[in-house]
């Protein structure tokens, strides 16, 4: 057991978000939801300003417009985000060989296996330099939380948020936790915490004060086990370095359960996306799709493929998600969806190179199949022209106007604001036509000067 808070969480602050109001002068300060959308898309992080209108992530993007209708909407740099997370997670290594990361913006980080420190004193001045580290280097904010055990930093960071620090000092744990909802331990959704309140238990003293036989009684043996421990703060996980990891996994308990078949499968795909950012940001790829469901009635199910090669394509893990959903019945409604991948291997060029040669030869197979009911030869299918398309939030460049970014495009039109992260104020905003010769795809700039990706 351990005896000093030397387990440190940490979150970046609405990180999607947040990257792009520092990218984009224009937007600071204001509401900016990043996501998907399209008819079907989800919010992937809404910023702070977005989140007091009430939308969150997992939220369908058109119950998102209805609720900020002049928030800005955005679609997913994910190769900026991919940079930052290299950053932070650098920053991290530094302090510990035991870092473990979650997801592109969240990691635990062992403190006493790194000697970097060994009480609550030290501890909280490594988790202090580590703010000012990450808001120099990336220009974010990252809260942080300290604590015996991994439970207890996460949810340390969570009553930090945003932008802050909290360590639990160790004796203090269950007085802490005591007087807090349920809701605050992990895995107890609005079911689990529905069940509990009907049996009379609303916060975490009383999961303790119940006792263990009462827990199982109501949640059955696994669970309710281990909604007791974690009540009277026992938490023994140790932070495993991501590299020993057997599988890397996401996912999502839902508020409600969810009983229309395109949101689940909606939801799968959103995950999948999710798994394939901890994957790559691991620098790992697997050959085992896993998807896992809970339902209604508390049922999980686990459904499996394995591919021919590892891979770290989210276009292959989605779509190997959907096909294991369409064995699953979901009709009496979901409560919990995840997507991981398993039997993980480090990238080699060669699997690039393999996976490259399979792409090409799959899409020159479907351009003969397409020449074919056309009649056309094949390589006046391939040379087909196609319409550029200009995604809201991506990074452009003028021939005469400089660098900017796609506020919006339709009907035969741009429309870019042209502004960078270093801009004093905002830019100002043209429209163009979608073919103007002169404006094309950029890549995304550094967010602090001086530090270029």
């Amino acid at each position: 057991m351990r005896t000093a808070p030397t387990i440190l969480h940490l979150d970046m602050d609405a990180f999607y978000a947040s990257a792009e109001q520092a990218a984009k002068p224009s937007l600071r300060g204001k509401a900016v939801v990043v996501g998907g959308l399209g008819p079907r898309g989800v919010v992937a992080t809404a910023s702070y300003e977005a989140r007091k209108f009430g939308v969150h992530s997992a939220m369908p993007m058109g119950q998102a417009r209805r609720l900020a209708p002049n928030a800005a909407y955005l679609v997913p740099r994910f190769r900026l985000y991919r940079e930052i997370s290299e950053q932070v997670m650098g920053l991290l290594r530094e302090l510990s060989p035991l870092v473990e990361p979650l997801s592109l913006d969240e990691a635990f980080v062992d403190l006493e296996a790194g000697e970097t420190a060994w009480d609550a004193r030290s501890a909280e001045a490594v988790g202090l330099r580590l703010r000012a580290d990450i808001r120099r280097v990336t220009g974010l904010s990252g809260s942080v939380g300290l604590a015996v055990s991994k439970m207890l930093a996460k949810i340390a960071s969570e009553e930090a948020k945003p932008d802050g620090l909290l360590l639990i000092p160790q004796g203090t744990e269950r007085g802490l936790l005591g007087p807090k909802s349920v809701r605050i331990l992990p895995g107890v959704g609005p079911a689990t915490g529905d069940h509990l309140r009907r049996a009379g238990i609303n916060t975490v003293a009383e999961i303790a004060e119940a006792g263990e036989d009462e827990l199982v009684r109501l949640l059955g043996k696994a669970h309710g086990s281990h909604l007791y421990a974690m009540a009277l703060a026992r938490d023994e996980r140790p932070v495993v370095a991501e590299r020993d990891s057997k599988s890397v996994s996401v996912e999502d308990t839902y508020d409600v359960d969810i009983h229309d078949r395109v949101r689940v499968r909606t939801e799968v795909q959103r995950l999948a996306d999710r798994c394939v950012e901890r994957l790559r940001a691991a620098e790992r790829s697997g050959r085992t799709v896993v998807l896992k469901v809970r339902r209604y009635d508390f049922s999980t199910l686990t459904r499996s493929e394995t591919l021919r090669g590892p891979t770290d394509d989210p276009a292959v893990v989605r779509e190997a998600a959907a096909r294991l959903l369409e064995g699953v019945d979901t009709t009496g409604g979901v409560r919990l969806l995840g997507v991981g991948v398993s039997g993980l291997a480090d990238f080699t060029q060669e699997d690039l190179f393999a996976q490259a040669a399979a792409a090409a030869s799959e899409e020159a197979a479907a351009e003969a199949v397409e020449a074919e009911e056309t009649g056309a030869p094949a390589e006046e299918v391939a040379e087909e022209p196609v319409e550029r398309r200009w995604m809201a939030g991506h990074d452009v460049r003028h021939a005469e106007f400089g660098p900017g970014w796609v506020q919006g495009s339709g009907l035969g039109r741009v429309t870019v604001r042209f502004e960078t992260p270093l801009s004093e104020r905002p830019g100002r905003v043209r429209t163009f036509s979608v073919d103007d010769p002169l404006l094309e795809p950029a890549d995304p700039l550094p967010l602090v000067e001086g530090l270029a990706r």
